[in-house]
């Protein structure tokens, strides 16, 4: 029998995450949990009712297995993801060093995801899913991650790229030189408005101009996050902007890739650009209100609770 078709397929490096109750340097407690952007989404999806996969390399160790249970129980389809024993399993150390704001520390040189390539990719493509979602933090991993990125994106999905730049992994001008030729196979495109640089060619200076620039070359959309501003969509014909939802701010890790799997949700449920942006908006806003990368994103059926009373107890 045929299985169903993956509405959103998506691969990269999830790591174990230790998250200190104050700075690491001074010890005491962490809470021990998984984490990555792809990872985030695909669970995003999920926990929204779509068919979401995850492939990729772990360690063949106890955090693998973290990692690999913590999706299964999400419901995120893992069956092309594996154990590698060229190298461990990633880890992040996250830590709330004022206010909001979270400084993360990385241990993933020499990981098991660095070891990625093409040939563990492209089978979880077969058949090509609805979307295929992918990060400019994989092809940062070193030269396999990246032959993978390229070679998933030249498989004919509808490609959803967010360029989600990591400056401890790479360089602005190198991350260009390697997102710029991705530009051509992509449908979707979300950055932070000071990312769009890395994809725009570089004699487009403005926003406005990048924007341009990214829908004459083919890309369909072109989602900017504003953060606490919001976000914009932009596409040939239109554009729409929303704010932020208004919530207490108590983790802002993974809010970024909270937006992706909303807006990813509205696509594929087929809303206008108003819509998808909503929906984006709201589950970004379930992200920043809990502590974790993905552990407060939302169910289809809680999505209305944002528009309870500031207080409310609902019985």
């Amino acid at each position: 029998m045929t299985s169903p078709v993956i509405d959103v397929a998506t691969f990269g490096e999830t790591m174990a995450a230790l998250r200190a109750d104050g700075p690491v340097r001074l010890g005491g407690a962490m809470r021990l949990s998984a984490g990555g952007a792809e990872s985030t989404v695909a669970i995003g999806l999920a926990r929204l009712g779509h068919r979401s996969r995850w492939t990729g390399l772990v360690g063949d160790d106890e955090t693998g297995e973290l990692v690999l249970r913590t999706l299964r129980a999400e419901g995120v389809d893992v069956a092309h993801a594996r154990t590698d024993l060229r190298g461990p399993t990633g880890l992040m150390l996250l830590e709330q060093r004022i206010g909001d704001l979270t400084r993360v520390i990385y241990h993933r040189a020499g990981s098991a995801a660095s070891f990625l390539s093409p040939e563990d990719v492209l089978p979880a493509l077969d058949p090509l899913p609805k979307i295929l979602h992918v990060t400019g933090i994989t092809p940062a991993l070193g030269p396999g991650p990246a032959a993978a990125v390229r070679a998933a994106v030249e498989c004919g999905a509808r490609v959803c790229l967010d360029v989600n730049y990591r400056s401890r992994l790479w360089g602005r001008e190198q991350a260009a030189q390697t997102l710029r030729p991705l530009v051509p196979y992509l449908a979707v495109v979300v950055a932070s408005d000071d990312e769009l640089d890395l994809l725009a060619p570089a004699s487009a200076t403005t926003e406005e101009d990048r924007v341009a620039a990214l829908l004459a070359a083919g890309v369909a959309e072109v989602v900017v996050k504003r953060g606490s501003a919001g976000a914009s969509a932009y596409t040939a014909e239109e554009t729409a902007h929303r704010p932020a939802r208004p919530v207490r701010v108590a983790d802002v890790v993974g809010a970024g890739d909270a937006f992706v799997a909303g807006y990813l949700s509205g696509l594929l449920d087929g809303l206008d650009l108003t819509g998808r942006l909503d929906r984006a908006t709201a589950t970004g806003a379930f992200a920043v209100a809990s502590s974790g990368d993905w552990e407060g994103l939302p169910t289809r059926r809680e999505l209305a609770l944002l528009d309870s009373m500031p207080g409310s107890t609902l019985r």
